[in-house]
């Protein structure tokens, strides 16, 4: 019997169970989509309490699936939180430390198995549409693309849409460069993922659907029916919003193309969110509700994001759920969805998420953990387990070189060993206010003979990469709208 039978089985009555779970024998498996958004804070949708953002479509999907008040993307920034989703293997282990820069040597190797590799050889479609951001030099032989990591169909950036969101020219359909397009970002690659799921698959396979939104990280730029939902004397708080508005009615049309084609009621879809909120000085209006700090950090607002699952009939709609659930879960979920064994020759570091399907807890046999050398703050590490958190620093600055990034710098953490500890108890404390080391000493020194010996063994696998400077090559591309001007502070929001 395949896990989604075992998983149908536990969610109906009793009476039902056996005569269900035995015609799901027969039943093929699942289609499975993931949606990821750019930059999207845990604050920043309706149904995650924003009061200002208007995303009917999102919040309507919550209310009929499952909400996870405790999801967390693989990373504090966007390669390495891709690199845990396609692997299910903490970044650093991969060597995807930082984000990648156009022309970095930084890449997913070929010797990883992704999450789309695995579901193609179990006879699954596959296809990515978005932002690809897991290699530099994109498109090149060099390097492994989209379509060397198991993608059939693949319409996709390196990273941003450039020159921004709006006519977006840096698409690549198959290896070919498509040229400029007209519209918005999110629209164009909605208007792909359907296009793909009507006429571009094998209809005789199941599919996976791996889209990845650009919005809403900058550079935004919006459709004005969308901005003028948010009028403001800053023009950038009407972007920013009218951005994830944008991005949400996008989401809404991929939905309902599954409805149209009939394929809703056997399709795992799950949507979240590569980082937590950039909160720029060009774009200051991104929220982490009431989580600590913002993207590109260890505390909960740079990395606890928003998690909505919905599978008509085999998950209860408006349930919510506070299990903690991570970015490397997504390839075992996957594959036991398709009845299939994950990579047993390497480290994974993510579990199933079906148990919380059916309101039971997660059985991990390693604890979530973040590595970030370059993380804004002073910790560099943390993990969870249950409802305590350890973060930790380095005992060595981060050697930081101005522009020259590179990945030489990172092998100084291969002498680094980890120094001043925090301790959180989140259950009690979401927002991280008080650190609890002191008075907790117990637990302190259990979770960080647990920390330390999860950092030694992850470092250890982390490969080199060689020398290179950074050029800065994508941003000369990028062209800023006119009201993306830097501000000291937001102005005051109607």
């Amino acid at each position: 019997m395949t896990a989604n039978c075992f998983l149908l089985a536990a969610l109906l009555p009793a009476p039902w169970a056996a005569m269900q779970a035995a015609e799901a024998a027969e039943a093929p498996p699942p289609n499975i989509v993931m949606v990821l958004a750019d930059d999207l804070g845990y604050g920043d949708l309706g149904c995650y309490g924003a009061a200002d953002v208007r995303t009917p479509n999102l919040d309507q999907f919550a209310a009929e699936g499952l909400r996870l008040t405790s999801c967390y993307a693989g990373h504090a920034n966007c390669s390495p939180s891709r690199t845990a989703l396609m692997t299910g293997r903490t970044p650093t282990r991969v060597g995807v430390r930082n984000w990648i820069p156009q022309d970095s040597p930084v890449h997913v190797r070929r010797s990883e198995i992704t999450v789309a590799t695995l579901l193609k050889r179990a006879g699954y479609a596959t296809c990515h549409s978005g932002k690809w951001h897991l290699n530099g030099e994109f498109n090149l032989p060099t390097q492994p693309q989209p379509g060397d990591h198991g993608f059939d169909h693949w319409f996709s950036t390196q990273n941003n849409a450039l020159p921004n969101h709006r006519n977006p020219d840096n698409f690549v359909r198959n290896g070919q460069p498509v040229g400029r397009l007209e519209g918005y970002a999110a629209h164009l690659v909605v208007d792909e993922a359907i296009r793909w799921l009507t006429g571009g698959r094998d209809q005789a396979k199941p599919f996976f659907l791996y889209v990845c939104f650009h919005e809403p990280h900058e550079p935004i730029a919006s459709d004005r029916k969308y901005t003028q939902l948010y009028p403001s004397d800053d023009p950038s708080y009407s972007a920013h919003h009218g951005n994830i508005t944008q991005m949400d009615d996008a989401f809404g049309r991929l939905v309902r193309a599954l409805d149209e084609q009939g394929q809703r009621a056997r399709t795992l879809i799950f949507f979240t969110s590569d980082n937590g909120p950039a909160i720029t000085a060009y774009h200051p209006h991104g929220s982490a509700g009431p989580l600590r700090d913002k993207k590109g950090a260890l505390y909960e607002g740079g990395i606890r994001v928003p998690g909505i699952l919905q599978w008509p009939g085999k998950i209860k709609p408006g349930t919510v759920s506070d299990e903690p659930v991570c970015g490397v879960d997504f390839l075992p979920t996957a594959c036991e969805l398709a009845g299939i064994e994950p990579p047993r020759d390497r480290a994974l570091d993510g579990a199933s998420l079906l148990p919380v399907l059916s309101g039971r807890p997660i059985n991990r046999s390693t604890p979530l953990y973040w590595h970030f050398n370059r993380a804004t703050g002073a910790p560099k590490v943390a993990m969870r387990v249950g409802d305590w958190k350890i973060l930790a620093t380095l005992d060595r600055p981060d050697p930081r070189r101005g522009n020259d990034l590179t990945e030489q710098d990172e092998q100084d953490f291969k002498q680094a060993g980890l120094a001043t500890f925090s301790l959180y108890h989140l259950g009690r404390d979401i927002g991280e206010t008080t650190d609890l080391a002191a008075a907790e000493p117990e637990k302190l020194a259990e979770l960080k003979t647990m920390l330390e010996a999860k950092y030694r063994e992850v470092r250890a696998e982390s490969p080199p990469w060689p020398a290179w400077k950074f050029t800065g090559a994508e941003g000369k591309r990028i062209v800023w709208p006119d009201y993306a001007k830097p501000r000291k502070a937001a102005k005051k929001r109607p």
